[in-house]
């Protein structure tokens, strides 16, 4: 099992920044690539981006390519998503996943999620 706890959400201005975080526990954290969603109401949860277990391979979908950047550090068993330059339409809720396949189309553990708000 592997424990995922994510932190860093709030209230933003458009423009603005924020970064969240995701600690995970549990099993060996570098054995699992790491990737972030988020769900807006009424939506369906979305990809957001994703790193591979050694941080050499990121993926993003487009819409936050250039204005949001994943990281990993293996020593400290966290995720982060740096978010620049935000926008109303990423107000969601935003979820960390993991799972040992690269890009998988069914993740295998998720957080609880944090709620990051983009005001006009």
């Amino acid at each position: 099992q592997v424990q995922l706890v994510e932190s860093g959400g709030g209230l933003v201005q458009a423009g603005g920044s924020l970064r969240l975080s995701c600690a995970a526990s549990g099993r060996t954290f570098s054995n699992y690539a790491m990737g972030w969603f988020r769900q807006a109401p009424g939506k369906e949860r979305e990809f957001v981006a994703a790193i591979s277990g050694s941080g050499r391979n990121t993926y993003y979908t487009d819409s936050v390519k250039g204005r949001f950047t994943i990281s990993r550090n293996n020593a400290k068993n966290t995720v982060y998503l740096q978010m620049n330059s935000l926008k109303p339409e990423d107000t969601a809720v935003y979820y960390c996943a993991a799972d040992q396949t690269w890009l998988a189309t069914m993740w295998d553990y998720w957080g609880q999620g944090t709620q990051v708000t983009v005001s006009s």
